[in-house]
């Protein structure tokens, strides 16, 4: 059969990678790629957004699969456009992806079907935002309504950050028309943990979980950024924490599913912060995260073909899962001065020098005629696995002491914090 993997992220990069791990799949193309991804699949010029194009490619090379990797094409419908087509697609549909394109929309959700999560208040304009500052205590969280590429989250100590923050996302429109409505939150404390879940209508069946590390520097300082490491499973996932996720969460969204008439086939990712007082929803993503998916599928033994499949059909079950005890962990290398302005086509070297059982899964990466050169801000994916995350964590560092660029960044914590 043949693949489309929509999008150019390191989370495509392990999509694609465990695709072609599958029997069944004859040829995968990947829109539009990057200068790792097109080791292992034919990449297509066209920008993951570009809807019409992915149709009218998808259709011409009458591609039996398409899997989407970044939310801006679900939340713009791209599932409700392929399906109309007779097209098989992975992913939720525009009603479904709403989850993630609105944060107004997802807290309401939250609050209406009893989710725990961080107390708020949603504002349509900048002066009543402003005069909200005062119902709040500090720390504090403000979140653009729409998509900001994962930027649209601050985190603010103080008055003055927290009137800049306002006054940049609802004045001076530094995420254009995602920031006309924002969401002033509750800071919530504890410990950040990720989970992501199949959901094939009604059934939600939950993959292994994750610890990303959003901050930018060591010892969890500076802004977030979309996550500069990772590991699974998440050491703090017992099975009393499981249940109590499934009875407080997962249950409850169930109930949401059905009330709302909302038929959701794909991925479900949720952001946890495990509290003092139980786990609460920090966020819902309708696609796979990133770097989560970089440590989740290679600890992944079923062939993953079979799991959309089944996920699109409405028949998966939790043991169509196979999970390897095994420990995987990655680390970020990142480009000088991300997440807030960097350089890019600085060449990278090294990379052929890495231990045999290291993935790489590039994110930010590009090939030109004679080299391989860095394309974003967040660069390679250094990834390992091994029978403890002790292990795993010295393999991923020994071998990112291998590779070189100008300019590199990396956490020096990742699985030890």
């Amino acid at each position: 059969m043949k693949v489309l993997v929509i999008g150019s992220g390191a989370r495509e990069h392990a999509l694609v990678w465990k695709i072609a791990q599958s029997d069944r799949v004859s040829k995968i193309y990947c829109a539009p790629g990057n200068g790792g991804i097109q080791k292992i699949a034919e990449c297509i010029n066209i920008r993951a957004n570009d809807i019409n194009m992915l149709l009218n490619f998808a259709l011409k090379e009458q591609i039996d699969l398409t899997v989407v990797g970044p939310e801006a094409p679900l939340v713009d419908g791209i599932v409700d456009i392929f399906e109309e087509n007779g097209l098989k697609i992975f992913g939720p549909n525009k009603k479904a992806a709403r989850l993630e394109g609105s944060k107004v929309y997802s807290k309401n959700f939250m609050d209406k079907y009893n989710i725990p999560t961080a107390k708020y208040i949603t504002y349509e304009t900048f002066q009543k935002a402003m005069e909200g500052l005062k119902d709040f205590d500090y720390p504090l969280v403000i979140k653009a309504d729409g998509l900001a590429g994962g930027k649209g989250v601050l985190i603010c100590e103080n008055e003055i950050e927290a009137e800049n923050g306002i006054v940049e996302l609802m004045n001076n429109k530094k995420f254009g028309e995602a920031g006309e409505k924002i969401v002033i939150e509750e800071y919530l404390e504890g410990i950040e943990a990720s989970l992501l879940c199949l959901i094939n209508g009604e059934n939600i069946v939950p993959m292994e979980s994750a610890r990303d590390y959003k901050k930018i520097y060591d010892n969890d300082e500076g802004p977030n950024t979309g996550g500069m490491g990772c590991f699974s499973p998440n050491t703090i996932f017992d099975e009393e924490l499981k249940d109590k996720i499934t009875k407080e969460i997962l249950e409850p969204l169930k109930v949401g599913f059905k009330e709302e008439n909302m038929i959701f086939k794909g991925v479900l990712f949720i952001g946890l912060m495990i509290t003092n007082n139980g786990p609460k929803v920090l966020e819902f993503n309708v696609r796979m995260g990133d770097p989560e998916t970089e440590v989740v599928l290679p600890r992944l033994e079923s062939d993953i073909v079979d799991i959309f499949e089944k996920v699109i059909d409405g028949v998966l079950d939790k043991d169509d899962l196979k999970w390897t005890s095994k420990k995987c962990l990655t680390v970020i290398t990142a480009s000088e001065g991300y997440p807030i302005k960097y350089e890019k086509g600085k060449e990278i070297s090294g990379l052929d020098n890495l231990d045999k059982d290291i993935i790489v899964f590039h994110g930010g990466t590009k090939k030109t005629e004679d080299s391989l050169v860095t394309n974003g801000g967040r660069v390679l994916a250094v990834t390992a696995l091994a029978n403890t995350l002790e292990e795993a964590r010295r393999l991923a560092y020994r071998n990112i002491e291998k590779i070189n660029f100008e300019g590199m960044y990396y956490r020096k914590d990742i699985g030890a914090l």
